[in-house]
């Protein structure tokens, strides 16, 4: 099902993580998929820095971001990443418990391409897996993945 697209998730919350890889693993989506638990070690991954500096990880063709993490939450981690002509390419999905509107409008301000509104069960979590699947990895046109510089 659709292109070979590497998915990164920020969140903090190991529930929500474990819940996030059952349900792509439910929507059939084969995609190589890394967890990171907070801005600061999206940032480190997207950079290959700290305790990626020696794994050299993949470049993601999508992030799945959370608003609420600690260190560093996600408004500030999207405002770097839109801001770095390396990594501001990047789509960035929100994908938070937050309904407020200025997270909403902060958060297209700042560059994200979605903002999507947590659902509440784990079978509307794999509808929207399923849903993201479709139009992220086989409607949408991605740049490269090694083409994400400015």
């Amino acid at each position: 099902m659709g292109k070979p697209i590497t998915i990164l998730i920020a969140e903090d919350d190991p529930d929500d993580r474990y819940l996030a890889k059952e349900a792509l693993s439910e929507s059939r989506l084969a995609n190589e998929l890394y967890f990171v638990e907070d801005g600061e070690e999206l940032l480190e991954f997207l950079r290959h820095e700290g305790a990626f500096a020696d794994s050299r990880p993949p470049r993601p063709g999508i992030i799945l971001l959370d608003l609420n993490m600690p260190r560093k939450d996600g408004r500030e981690a999207l405002h770097e990443i839109k801001a770095d002509p390396q990594l501001r390419r990047i789509p960035i999905v929100v994908l938070t418990t937050s309904k407020a509107e200025e997270d909403i409008l902060r958060s297209y301000d700042l560059g994200v391409s979605s903002f999507i509104v947590k659902p509440v069960t784990f079978e509307g979590l794999v509808n929207l897996m399923q849903t993201l699947g479709r139009y992220w990895f086989e409607i949408v046109e991605l740049p490269p993945e090694d083409e994400f510089g400015g």
